[in-house]
């Protein structure tokens, strides 16, 4: 991913501050730092960036998950939506908050639909949780509009999506409160790390408490600190906080590069009559991590998938990939659990083990992806495009 493409000098000089002051804890011990704290500097600058009012920054994605939920008060039987193509993790937030997973429809944009999220509706249902797949978003404008309709919380988790944007308003600004991750397959990495946002000032005061087992972060002396609320540990590091700051000041470089590079290959694409690209509601907002397009069927579409693994170009068949389609989460679905999760007592719990989302299968049969890469010199993108091109070709004829 774009990150791990341009690790330089700028990581390391924020890492040697850090290591300077011997200070690797985000909170305390002023008179050690010489004014280095980068957890709150990352929190400023990536809040700007979003222009968003409050950045937290945490343990992982993960965390971000727990913590917008958390903070958003979901809990014991609540029912969340959430869409049956992600990589997991928000699905594990859910559960472990105690709350009950409700998989909805997707649509061509890959991300839940509003006709899906509609009709996974009932009266326990408290929030939608958004996953922004890839690079690009959902219908948004339609989605906030169901959940007004049933006063539902929004939760975004635009992790995959960092960068990219909607009507001109950066995509993480559309739920409540949204999460990021920073982990090594990310956008912008720190090997570990994650940030939740919000515009909701007693929602941020939660997240940062909360996040540091209900410390109230008042004073200088945190052993004075009070504790007006339970917690936990998702506090993140100050080194992992100065990886990420230096990745971030990169963040509109990669977003360019990306964009650029994605256009030349889905020229390709559009020579191709029986290729359909990826709904985008907002070309302009694509952060452009991947490139994804349709297949008239799924025949097709493994045909294309074998040809571009023949040629050594970058290929994702997500129906049957290993992580993020519900197909492989046998472990879900038979709750194979270390301890008792709150929904194996549940009476009204779904059975997993017999979840339908045939539209949703319908599409990911026929999805094919490829990843853009940041460091592409323009003779190796054309030798890409050439073999992309070769590739689909064979696969059609």
């Amino acid at each position: 991913m774009a990150g791990t493409e341009l690790f330089g000098n700028e990581e390391r000089k924020e890492v040697m501050d850090v290591l300077e002051t011997g200070v690797l804890f985000r909170y305390g011990h002023d008179s050690q730092r010489n004014g280095v704290w980068k957890a709150k500097t990352f929190e400023q600058e990536f809040s700007t960036y979003l222009g968003a009012k409050h950045t937290h920054f945490c343990a992982s994605g993960t965390a971000a998950d727990s913590l917008s939920l958390a903070c958003c008060g979901i809990g014991y039987g609540d029912e969340v939506i959430v869409p049956p193509y992600t990589f997991i993790a928000p699905i594990e937030a859910v559960l472990v908050a105690g709350a009950i997973p409700v998989f909805a429809e997707l649509d061509e944009t890959l991300c839940l639909s509003p006709e899906g999220i509609e009709k996974a509706i009932t009266p326990r249902t408290k929030a939608v949780l958004i996953i922004q797949v890839f690079g690009s978003m959902g219908r948004m404008d339609e989605i906030l509009a169901v959940c007004e309709k049933h006063n539902l919380i929004l939760i975004e988790d635009a992790a995959p999506a960092l960068g990219g944007s909607y009507k001109g308003k950066m995509l993480g600004n559309f739920g409540k409160m949204s999460a990021f991750s920073f982990d090594y397959y990310k956008i912008i990495t720190a090997g570990e790390g994650g940030a939740v946002a919000t515009n909701d000032d007693e929602l941020y005061d939660r997240a940062h408490k909360y996040s540091d087992h209900g410390h109230d972060h008042i004073g200088n002396a945190r052993g004075a600190e009070q504790h007006p609320i339970l917690g936990y540990n998702f506090r993140g590091s100050e080194l992992g906080a100065a990886v990420v700051l230096a990745q971030l000041r990169k963040l509109p470089y990669i977003i360019e590069k990306q964009r650029a590079h994605q256009n030349v290959l889905k020229q390709v694409l559009n020579e191709f009559p029986e290729i359909r690209l990826r709904n985008v509601p907002d070309e302009a907002g694509d952060s452009a991590t991947f490139l994804s397009f349709f297949l008239p069927n799924p025949e097709k579409a493994i045909k294309v998938f074998d040809e571009f693994q023949k040629e050594e170009l970058s290929a994702s068949y997500w129906y049957r990939n290993n992580f993020h389609y519900h197909r492989q989460w046998g472990h879900l679905k038979e709750m194979k659990s270390i301890f008792n999760l709150p929904v194996m007592k549940m009476a009204n719990a779904p059975d997993y083990r017999n979840l339908e989302v045939p539209q949703s299968d319908e599409i990911m049969q026929r999805l094919m992806m490829t990843q853009i890469m940041v460091t592409w010199s323009e003779e190796e993108l054309n030798t890409l495009a050439s073999k992309m091109r070769s590739a689909i070709k064979k696969a059609l004829k």
